[in-house]
């Protein structure tokens, strides 16, 4: 069984619309961003001292698909500080038959035996499905809801 988390959703706008809203990830993700987000190379997040990665985007194909490699990666949260590093993010863009477009997000190596699974997973849902999902949809995320996340599972900023 494949243990990534992943989640998928349908929208009406095309390939090209969705391919544009994930790459502007300050428009869904958070804009506590440092780099380009929409061409090669590497870009930074972080969220106070709780949560800090390096994000390497080795794949942009168009109406198709955008890969990201998390090349290193800080949570203060968990024991384990770098437990994202070395993982890969994949949105998959495919038109289907009825006009519609799927998205499908997978986070490769974000499994439930990691100790940030719950609240990452959690988090990842608000983004894609949420934020993401009315990016492409209305024109407008809600982006740098970290703040929530933490107060919901009483994270304390160090």
């Amino acid at each position: 069984m494949d243990q990534n988390y992943s989640t998928s959703f349908t929208v009406d706008q095309s390939p090209e619309e969705v391919f544009a809203a994930i790459t502007n990830v300050r428009g869904w993700w958070s804009e506590e961003i440092e780099g380009k987000t929409n061409e090669l190379g590497e870009f930074k997040y972080h969220h106070q001292d709780i949560h800090r990665c390096t994000i390497e985007i080795t794949e942009l194909v168009p109406g198709k698909k955008v890969v990201w490699h998390i090349a290193d990666n800080y949570f203060s949260f968990v024991k384990h500080k770098s437990e994202w590093t070395d993982t890969d993010i994949v949105f998959e863009i495919t038109k289907k038959d009825d006009g519609k477009t799927e998205v499908r997000f997978t986070h490769v190596g974000l499994v439930p035996t990691y100790e940030c699974y719950p609240v990452c997973t959690d988090s990842w849902g608000i983004y894609i499905s949420g934020s993401l999902r009315d990016l492409i949809t209305k024109g407008k995320g809600q982006p740098n809801q970290a703040e929530r996340i933490v107060d919901k599972y009483g994270i304390a900023n160090s």
